[in-house]
C-alpha cells in the first residue's frame, strides 16, 4: 500500500444508487486505511461520483471536479460514475482530473488511486475501463453513515431506452445481485440497528428478468417479491421501502402479495412522466394513463390510505396545450400524495434532444409553476389526513425551529412528523413511536405527541 493517512474527500451527485455507491466506495478506503474528510477540507484525494441524467447534471458535475481541483491544486481528482461513461473524450481534455473510473469498476477502486499514486509522476491520468458491462459490480456496504434507514441497491442498469434517458447508455442493461448478496449485506445492517430497509436500483421493477432470461412484464415481480418475503423473515427489519417501480409492475396478484407483508412501507413511487398518451409514445414509455390509473387503484385497494409519489416532465418536445392540460387533469384526479416537476432539459445523445417542436423555456416555466402549484395543494390535502391519527414514526434526528428542539421522523407514508423535545427522550432516536397527530409545525412537517 502507498500510504495509509492518505486523506480523501467525496462527493455525490444523481441518484440513490450513487448514494449507496458513495458509501460503499467510502468503506474501501477506509479499510485501506484512508482518513475521510468533508469536501470543503485540503484533501489528498478527492472522489466526484457524478451524474448524467441531464445536461445541467454534467455541468454540475464538471463545476465539482473543477472545484476539487481548486480545493487543493496539487491533490487527485477521481471522476466516477455516470457522467464518466456519457463524455468519455471531453474528460481525457479536462485537465483537472486525474483518474477516470467507469461505472463498472467502482469496486477497484482503491486499486486504480494507488496505482496513481505509486507511480504519480509518470502518469498523466488513470483511464479505467468505461465501458458497459454485463456483470454486477460488487460493491456493498457495511454502515449507511448517521442515517437510520439503510438504502440497499439489489440491481443496476435499465434496458427501457425512454427517448428521453441517457441511463441505458452509460449503466448498461440490466444486472440483478443474489439474493444471497443482498441477504449478507442486510443482516450485517441489521446488526448494526438500522430499522428500516430501502430497496433501491436503477430499474428495480427489472430485478431477476436477467437471470431469468425474460423481460420484466413477464416475471410479474416474482423475484423482487422473493427478496422482500427474504428480507421479511429477519425480525430486526421493522420496515421495509420500494424505490421507484415501473408501473406496469402493479398487477392484482403483485399488490395482493406486497400487502401480505406487513412490514413493507404503503409509500409508492411509480414514475409517470406525463398524464397525455400520446406524449407517453413520444417519450417511448410502455403503457398509457389507463393501465397507469389502474395500478393506482389496485395499490388503494390493497393498502389503506397509501403515499402515491411520481415524477412528471414538462415541456417534452411537441408538447401542445392541450397535452399539458390532459396531464394537468390526470394528476389532480389521481390526487398523489406528491409530485416531483421537472421541466424538459435536452440531453446530448438522446432521440429527444433531436426532436422537432422543441417548447420554448417560457412555456416550460409556466407549465412547471401551475404543476407546482397543483402539488402543494395535492400535498396539503395528503398531509391533513393524518390529523388525529396515531402514526408509527421513526425517530431520525432533533431539530431547532424558533428555538424550540423537536425530535423528527418519517411515518411508514414517508410523512415528517415532529414531537416536542426533552433531554429524557434522547433514547428514542432510530427507534420507531407511536405518535398521535395534532397539527402542522410548518410546511410539510406535522406536529404530535407520543403515546
Amino acid at each position: 500500500m502507498y500510504h495509509t493517512k492518505n486523506k480523501i474527500a467525496f462527493y455525490t451527485l444523481g441518484c440513490k444508487v450513487n448514494t449507496y455507491e458513495t458509501e460503499a466506495m467510502k468503506r474501501l478506503f477506509l479499510e485501506a486505511g484512508y482518513d475521510i474528510v468533508a469536501f470543503s477540507d485540503v484533501a489528498d484525494i478527492y472522489v466526484v461520483n457524478t451524474c448524467s441524467v441531464t445536461n445541467m447534471a454534467d455541468r454540475k458535475s464538471r463545476q465539482i471536479l473543477h472545484r476539487a481541483k481548486k480545493n487543493n491544486p496539487n491533490g487527485i481528482v477521481v471522476a466516477v460514475g455516470c457522467y464518466v461513461q456519457a463524455a468519455t473524450e471531453e474528460i481525457k481534455k479536462d485537465h483537472s482530473i486525474d483518474v477516470v473510473i467507469g461505472n463498472n469498476l467502482k469496486s477497484t477502486i482503491v486499486e486504480s488511486v494507488e496505482s496513481y499514486l505509486k507511480d504519480r509522476n509518470g502518469h498523466e491520468e488513470i483511464m479505467e475501463d468505461v465501458s458497459v458491462t454485463t456483470e454486477y459490480d460488487p460493491l456493498h456496504i457495511k454502515d449507511a453513515g448517521e442515517r437510520t434507514r439503510a438504502f440497499i441497491k439489489i440491481q443496476d442498469g435499465c434496458n427501457q431506452f425512454c427517448s428521453y434517458c441517457i441511463i441505458p447508455f452509460t449503466r448498461g442493461r440490466i444486472r440483478s445481485r443474489s439474493i444471497e448478496d443482498i441477504l449478507i449485506e442486510v443482516r450485517g445492517l441489521v446488526e448494526k440497528n438500522y430499522k428500516e430497509i430501502v430497496l433501491t436500483g436503477i430499474h428495480l421493477s427489472s430485478y431477476g428478468a436477467d437471470v431469468a432470461g425474460k423481460n420484466f412484464v413477464s416475471l410479474k415481480g416474482e423475484p423482487l417479491l422473493e427478496v422482500i418475503e427474504k428480507l421479511h423473515e429477519i425480525d430486526a427489519i421493522e420496515r421495509i421501502r420500494l424505490g421507484s417501480l415501473e408501473p406496469r409492475i402493479i398487477t392484482e396478484e403483485f399488490a395482493k402479495k406486497l400487502a401480505s407483508f406487513d412490514k413493507i412501507c404503503p409509500h409508492f413511487h411509480l414514475s409517470l412522466q406525463s398524464g397525455c398518451d400520446t406524449t407517453l409514445k413520444r417519450m417511448n414509455r410502455h403503457y398509457t394513463t389507463k393501465e397507469y390509473e389502474e395500478g393506482c387503484h389496485i395499490l388503494r385497494k390493497y393498502f389503506d390510505n397509501p403515499a402515491l409519489t411520481t415524477d412528471v416532465i414538462v415541456g417534452f418536445p411537441g408538447e401542445t396545450l392541450e397535452e399539458f392540460q390532459k396531464t394537468q387533469a390526470f394528476l389532480e384526479n389521481v390526487a398523489f400524495s406528491q409530485m416531483h416537476i421537472f421541466k424538459f432539459s435536452p440531453r446530448k445523445g438522446t432521440k429527444a434532444a433531436d426532436m422537432s417542436e422543441q417548447v420554448p423555456e417560457q412555456t416550460k416555466t409556466q407549465r412547471s409553476n401551475l404543476l407546482l402549484e397543483l402539488d402543494e395543494t395535492l400535498q396539503k390535502q395528503y398531509e391533513n389526513s393524518f390529523y388525529n391519527q396515531k402514526e408509527k414514526v421513526l425517530f431520525e434526528e432533533i431539530v431547532e425551529f424558533e428555538g424550540n428542539p423537536y425530535m423528527v421522523g418519517h411515518n411508514e407514508r414517508y410523512i415528517k412528523i415532529a414531537v416536542p423535545y426533552e433531554d429524557s427522550m434522547k433514547g428514542y432516536l432510530n427507534e420507531i413511536m407511536e405518535v398521535f397527530v395534532t397539527s402542522k409545525l410548518r410546511e410539510h412537517l406535522l406536529l404530535g405527541k407520543i403515546g
